[in-house]
Formats: structure tokens, sequence, C-alpha cells
């Protein structure tokens, strides 16, 4: 399967006007990406530009930090998913997970997916792995697992890093094929991307204009490795 085809293409930042999302949202769809990760207020012009394509659209809820109620967080779910994303990439209450109220994190989790369970959405819960040790990355990957969600994911990418090598070990041994995981944030070359897909990465969360550049590096590496 090409790398693009794992490719969760992030269009989230704030500031970006209507048109410049247009413009991200297209140059992902020329890429093949498998979905445009997208600002909840863009989805229904995600959904009408990526309708007839290959990519979908995912969106992010409670976004970046995580820290609505359980109810918000549940109530946000039913909104976006009857909107006509195909999954939706929730922050995890992390303060929560780094206070040991695991309860809690469970309950904003479980809100999300019986919400987004009603319209056939998938879910991924984003855990800002930066700020947790490994063993409280450990706990929210088997919190994430009872509460039915689909994937876990490392970063919001808007946090003091991303994505790390011993943070996605961690999800990986821990979810032993029970959940799905989702390295995101610092993913700018092909090279990266391959390292997390070889390791198990069931997708990749990546910047918009990283898109080309990660998919041009793959067409170099296959060229290189004919020509060798």
């Amino acid at each position: 399967m090409k790398i693009s085809r794992y490719f969760d293409a992030a269009i989230l930042k704030p500031e970006m006007t209507e048109q410049e999302v247009r413009e991200a949202i297209q140059s992902c769809i020329d890429c093949d990406s498998y979905t445009v990760c997208v600002r909840p207020c863009d989805i229904e012009l995600a959904v009408s530009m990526c309708e007839g394509t290959n990519t979908k659209v995912s969106c992010v809820l409670d976004f970046p930090h995580g820290d609505s109620t359980a109810e918000g967080k549940a109530e946000l779910a039913r909104q976006y998913a009857s909107k006509g994303v195909v999954e939706i990439d929730m922050v995890m209450n992390y303060g929560y997970a780094r206070s040991g109220k695991w309860d809690e994190v469970k309950r904003g989790i479980e809100g999300v997916v019986r919400e987004a369970r009603k319209y056939g959405v998938g879910v991924k819960v984003i855990f800002e792995t930066c700020a947790l040790t490994l063993e409280e990355i450990k706990k929210a990957t088997e919190i994430s697992i009872e509460a039915g969600a689909d994937f876990v994911k490392t970063s919001t990418g808007f946090a003091a890093s991303g994505a790390s090598e011993e943070a996605v070990r961690m999800m990986l041994d821990t979810a032993q094929g029970r959940i799905k995981v989702k390295p995101s944030g610092g993913i700018r070359n092909y090279e990266t991307a391959k390292k997390y897909v070889d390791m198990g990465a069931s997708r990749l969360g990546i910047g918009f204009g990283s898109a080309l550049v990660i998919s041009q590096g793959e067409e170099e590496s296959e060229k290189k490795a004919s020509e060798g």
C-alpha cells in the first residue's frame, strides 16, 4: 500500500481562511490521502470536496486541550458524527490521566464512542504523549481499548513535541492488535513515515504541507531502489 493511504492529513491551523482550507483539502485529495482531518467548522466543506474521491473526512474533537466535560465531548461527537465524517479524533483529558482519574478519562472516551457508533463513525483517542509517562501511556491504551475506541494516537501536533519511537512502541506493545495505533506530530519526511509504518502503525497523522513531500520521498526511494 502506498504511503499516502496511511495519511490523515491535518488541516487544523486556527488562523486558516476558507480559501486556504480549500486549497489544503485539494492538495491532500491530489496526493490520495486516506483522510483530511479538519476543524469542526470545516466538516461540511471537506465532505463536499471529498465526495467522489478516494479521500475521506475526519475531524478533531475537544482539540487541542481535551479539557471539556464527558457530557460536552459526547454532545460534540453527536453533532460531528451526523455531518458525514468517517472518524473523530478526540483529545483525551490528559490532565485527568496525570491525576490518576482514570474512571473519568474512560467516561469521556465512552461518551464519544457511544454517540459516534450511532452513525458508524470510528473514534481515535489522542493522548498527548509528551505530557505523559510511559506507564500513563500504557494505562491510557488499555482504557481506550476498554472504552471501545478504534485507534490510539500520540499527539495533537500543537504541544511541545509529537510522536516518539518510545511512545509508539509502548502503545503497540500494549495494544497487541486490540486497537490500532496512529503516530502523529513531527512526521515530515518519508523516512520517518516509513519507520512508523514498519513498526506497525495503521495510520499517520501528518500536516497537510507534508503530504506531497512524503509522497515524493516514496517515489524517490522507489526510483533509487529500481536503479540499484
